[in-house]
């Protein structure tokens, strides 16, 4: 899952980053507002973690800005604000949820999770297709009730592809997806990635569409 992290302070976001790394996520970070604005255009993040105190442009001003694009990604305001007025505030200009700091990681990761849930219109918390059920706060997945072992990039594209069950998605964007900056891809990341996942969860659960992508659909049959 690849989010968005937006916060000036050195200190604290190299932490947030690293420990959000180390819970599952793929994270890209940056310092001021006008990089977060241009980022929110562009990338197809699952979720942003957004501070308000930015040096020169406030995070409020990039909120309103991105919803006023119409960019749609699911934001977790992160800030130090915490008068009722900067709460109210921060939610009608379109932030998803409103965390003052300091906060625990485990329940920002949590937080992480939920929005990108609702953002897909899913209710539960694990995810489940073709006898195949993914859990994404414990990283782990069953096959008909038997856990499966799986790389953490294996883990990450079946969750993205659960996801967006139903939907075709393009080598480019799964990748954009699965990495962040400075990870090297290799050209045929993707293909062996479905490849091993099919060895493991059986051959029907991922769908190829030639010439376009991959898919799981969502009333697979049973393997």
């Amino acid at each position: 899952m690849r989010i968005l992290l937006v916060e000036d302070d050195p200190l604290l976001g190299d932490g947030l980053r690293a420990g959000l790394r180390q819970l599952g996520f793929q994270v890209d970070w940056v310092r001021t507002g006008d990089a977060a604005e241009r980022e929110l255009r562009a990338e197809p993040y699952a979720a942003a973690v957004l501070d308000l105190g930015l040096p020169l442009r406030d995070g409020i001003d990039v909120l309103t800005a991105v919803r006023r694009a119409g960019v749609t990604v699911p934001v977790l305001v992160l800030t130090a604000r915490d008068a009722i007025a900067d709460r109210i505030e921060g939610l009608d200009r379109g932030a998803d949820d409103y965390v003052v700091k300091p906060v625990d990681l485990h329940e920002l990761a949590a937080r992480l999770r939920a929005l990108v849930r609702r953002a897909h219109g899913q209710p539960q918390e694990r995810l489940a297709a073709n006898g195949i059920v993914l859990d994404p706060a414990g990283r782990t997945v069953l096959r008909e009730g038997e856990a499966v072992m799986l790389q953490p990039r294996e883990f990450d594209l079946l969750h993205v592809l659960m996801l967006h069950a139903g939907r075709v998605l393009s080598r480019e964007q799964l990748e954009q997806h699965l990495y962040s900056w400075g990870r090297e891809v290799e050209s045929n990341a993707v293909e062996v990635h479905v490849h091993h996942l099919r060895r493991k969860l059986g051959a029907g659960l991922i769908q190829t569409v030639r010439g376009v992508g991959y898919l799981i659909a969502k009333d697979a049959p049973a393997p």
